[in-house]
């Protein structure tokens, strides 16, 4: 699964589409600083072992992070052919699919409890192909084909004792974040997204940290470009672009405090601009991959240690922060922004 990430193309970093958005309104005279919010999320959501770590991490640090869980991790290799995405062959994934129902139990248990603990599960389809030529049609039905796996995934495995009494409820109701596979965002996908009834996408880049664009009921998350390096040369805040830039997506464990220590003074200034100025949500983005020794996990683990606990700070899900930010007076900040 991590050999098929790698095998991306690198154009990941260099040509995704940026999002060049309004800057916030300014405070009024005396007015109290909103909290700062601190979105943590992972794209994938396949390895137990990370399952584990991250819940831990988030209920150590009082957090929440949301996961973009892809559903070909929900099927065992037995039932490849079950899965067929638009325009590939029935049986193909770009992440492979889960070794056995033993897997799949242990993931399935996790999501359940991270979705009890505060966290959010959201969608990143199921078999992480690029939609960038997808049709509207296309992407409506990846994401059906996202729901019917996640909603019968207890059943399909022979599980169906063990199926939470909620579960059902949780997959049609609960399920309200998409984010694309490569951040590949053609306008089909937010048409598709608009109709399926996703309440947010998580697709965009922005020069900066930035507020999310509300457009025709579906609010626009970007992850941002943030300074990184002796360079400070801008960057996507996410592991894969780090490692790109870091190990040319080869891995070195033997340097990783070395890019950890980066990544983590990347992270900890992008939080203190906001922090320290007009507290727009700071967004960090990674995978169930330890890329290059585990640094980009260490990186934030230590920035969501340091800085969740403060009472000034909430490291939330994208649903909770687009609670708090539709609940703030006078939060536009210009036209389709929250």
């Amino acid at each position: 699964m991590f050999r098929s990430l790698i095998a991306v193309s690198l154009a990941l970093s260099a040509s995704t589409a940026v999002a060049r958005e309004p800057g916030p309104a300014a405070e009024g005279a005396g007015a109290a600083k909103p909290k700062q919010l601190l979105l943590v999320s992972f794209d994938g959501a396949h390895d137990n072992r990370l399952w584990a770590r991250s819940r831990d991490i988030a209920k150590r640090a009082d957090a929440h992070f949301t996961y973009f869980l892809s559903c070909a991790t929900l099927i065992p290799r037995a039932r490849a052919a079950d899965y067929k995405a638009p325009g590939i062959k029935a049986g193909r994934s770009n992440i492979g699919f889960a070794s056995d129902v033993e897997e799949v139990t242990i993931r399935l248990d996790h999501i359940w409890k991270a979705r009890n603990e505060g966290n959010e599960i959201a969608s990143h389809t199921c078999g992480h192909f690029d939609g960038k030529d997808w049709t509207q049609a296309q992407w409506l039905n990846e994401f059906e084909t996202f729901d019917q796996v996640l909603l019968n995934a207890w059943k399909d495995n022979g599980l169906a004792d063990r199926e939470p009494k909620d579960w059902a409820d949780f997959v049609k109701n609960d399920i309200t974040g998409f984010r694309a596979p490569y951040l590949s965002a053609p306008d089909s996908l937010f048409t598709a997204e608009r109709e399926h009834g996703f309440r947010y996408d998580a697709s965009v880049v922005t020069h900066d940290p930035a507020l999310p664009i509300k457009k025709t009921g579906l609010a626009r998350f970007g992850l941002p470009l943030i300074p990184e390096g002796p360079r400070e040369r801008r960057i996507i805040a996410m592991d894969y672009n780090l490692f790109i830039r870091h190990s040319a997506g080869i891995d070195h464990p033997s340097k990783g405090d070395e890019f950890a220590e980066r990544s983590y003074k990347a992270f900890r200034q992008a939080f203190e601009t906001q922090y320290n100025g007009d507290r727009i949500p700071l967004q960090i983005g990674l995978h169930f991959v330890t890329m290059n020794g585990g640094a980009y996990w260490a990186a934030m683990e230590r920035l969501v240690a340091e800085v969740c606990p403060r009472p000034d700070v909430a490291c939330v899900t994208y649903s909770e922060a687009l609670d708090m930010l539709e609940s703030r007076d006078g939060s536009t900040a210009a036209p389709g922004a929250m």
